[in-house]
């Protein structure tokens, strides 16, 4: 089993899968889609367990000259960071492809073979970003995403989406121009320290002086900044959540975007230590701002789904505090996060859209309540996903959560003080648009009388979902025993030494 290339099977699994999609009818891609997605779930847990090491450390190591002139590798590995991400990745994508069985042949939109297609492409690319080990390599497959990405936003959604696909487009293509130019700054930094290499681990091994750490740093954060989304680069994350489906919208906000704050992780703070503490007062005022305002913004929307989108500002912004804070439980809480908030904020986007299927609006002043008492369990699937969005105790959201605004207190009173008011304001948004959806003013019964509760399909891709949000909010020893060894890589990388363990409270 070790001899195999288990990281390049993986990418391969969907990317054929994307390919024979692409060329079958509707019904028939879909199967194949979803053979392709479980396919790659069950060999990234076989390799997940069989093969990984939780003492830590780069594993799973692929490596192949590719450019030879100028250092760049074909060279793939995970670490606690880059296997939980790849986890993420493969466990969400069968379940949208599930929720989305019939969305992608409604009228206006590019049909299942089309949409089946791009989604399988979209992880292949995904997960080649979380395994990639040479700067170049993530730099090229960090672009490939786009493409999939802006033809599942302009092909399959609400009127407008072509607007808001371009719209984020060109966000995310500004920010890749930006980290080349530190991409090539790192080619000239390695060749003149004697030979040109993009290997990650050559790479860290460097010493770069600290005025150029700190534009490399410049062009490697403004990137991530934008892709995570972080304010004040964000402008284009709640125009798409409202146009696209939902299940573009789960891989968007869940999966890609969680490439901004990984990189954080991986690039500037993994080798551009210095840079990344000279940086922290103006990221973490920028993070806090994302927090705060994210909240608020998300309190007066009125579209269903770009209130979730905005929301989603504001946990990165929660993501990127723990970063840099720079201590154990601050990391080990952000890496948390990602997970959580993909698990909580995907079941989140989905039973939004099942609701907004039945009453043919995501306006949620339009929906005028009284959905609980037709569809019970699709209300009570809302709450529970609303919740875990506002960081309840036992909902495994909590846990991160808490790790976050620990460590930022630690940091300074006033950065966790403000980062705390972002509790209440999760609750005003969540419990409000719960009450409007779901009950209505004063309880009102307007106009749902014939609408259906969710089916044994719709229960199938929320459940798994639901029993993560339970497991870990109880039990969140099992990913962090993942996490934490490379929190104190990063840790030792950084040169911070805090006193305590990531994730032990």
């Amino acid at each position: 089993m070790n001899d195999l290339p288990l990281l390049t099977i993986l990418i391969a699994i969907p990317l054929v899968g994307a390919i024979a999609s692409a060329f079958l009818p509707g019904a028939t891609a879909r199967l194949v889609g979803l053979g392709a997605s479980g396919a790659a779930l069950v060999w990234a847990a076989i390799a997940a367990f069989s093969s990984y090491d939780l003492d830590g450390g780069m594993q799973l190591i692929e490596t192949h000259s590719w450019i030879e002139a100028l250092g760049v590798h074909y060279a793939l590995g995970v670490d606690g960071l880059g296997l939980v991400m790849v986890l993420l990745t493969v466990a969400l994508v069968p379940i949208v492809l599930i929720a989305s069985w019939h969305e992608a042949d409604d009228e206006g939109n590019g049909g299942s073979s089309g949409f089946v297609a791009w989604v399988l492409a979209l992880e292949a690319m995904s997960l080649a970003v979380f395994t990639a080990t040479d700067v170049f390599l993530f730099y090229v497959v960090f672009e490939a995403t786009l493409i999939p990405a802006y033809f599942l936003v302009g092909g399959f959604g609400r009127s407008g989406r072509g607007r808001a696909a371009m719209k984020f487009l060109i966000y995310q293509l500004a920010g890749g121009l930006v980290m080349l130019a530190s991409v090539v700054g790192l080619y000239v930094v390695s060749a003149d320290a004697g030979k040109p290499s993009f290997l990650i681990s050559d790479l860290a091994a460097l010493d770069i002086d600290p005025i150029t750490q700190r534009w490399l740093f410049v062009g490697f954060f403004v990137a991530f900044a934008i892709k995570a989304p972080l304010f004040p680069v964000h402008t284009w994350l709640a125009d798409t959540t409202e146009k696209a489906t939902t299940g573009t919208s789960v891989l968007l906000i869940c999966v890609l975007d969680k490439i901004g704050t990984f990189g954080m992780l991986r690039f500037c703070l993994g080798l551009l230590p210095d840079a990344s503490q000279w940086a922290t007062p103006v990221v973490v005022v920028l993070a806090l701002i994302s927090i705060v305002y994210g909240a608020l913004v998300a309190i007066g929307q009125d579209d269903l789904l770009r209130l979730i989108g905005l929301t989603s500002l504001s946990h990165f912004g929660f993501i990127v505090l723990g970063i840099f804070v720079f201590n154990n439980q601050g990391i080990s809480g952000s890496i948390l996060y990602m997970v959580n908030h993909g698990v909580g904020t995907a079941a989140l986007f989905l039973v939004a859209g099942y609701l907004i299927r039945r009453r043919g609006t995501a306006s949620i002043r339009a929906m005028g309540g009284g959905a609980e008492k037709v569809a019970p369990v699709l209300a009570g699937m809302f709450l529970i996903a609303g919740l875990a969005t506002c960081g309840l105790p036992g909902l495994s959201p909590f846990v991160s959560e808490m790790l976050v605004i620990i460590a930022a207190f630690e940091h300074a009173w006033w950065v966790g003080a403000v980062a705390v008011t972002a509790i209440v304001l999760a609750a005003i948004y969540v419990l409000w648009a719960y009450q409007r959806s779901m009950t209505g003013p004063g309880g009102d019964f307007v106009g749902v009388e014939g609408m259906r509760d969710l089916d044994a399909r719709e229960v199938g891709t929320l459940a798994p979902l639901v029993l993560a949000l339970l497991l870990f909010g109880f039990a969140p020893m099992p990913l962090l025993d993942v996490i934490n060894p490379h929190v104190d890589d990063i840790m030792t990388s950084v040169g911070v030494t805090d006193g305590a363990q990531g994730g032990q409270p």
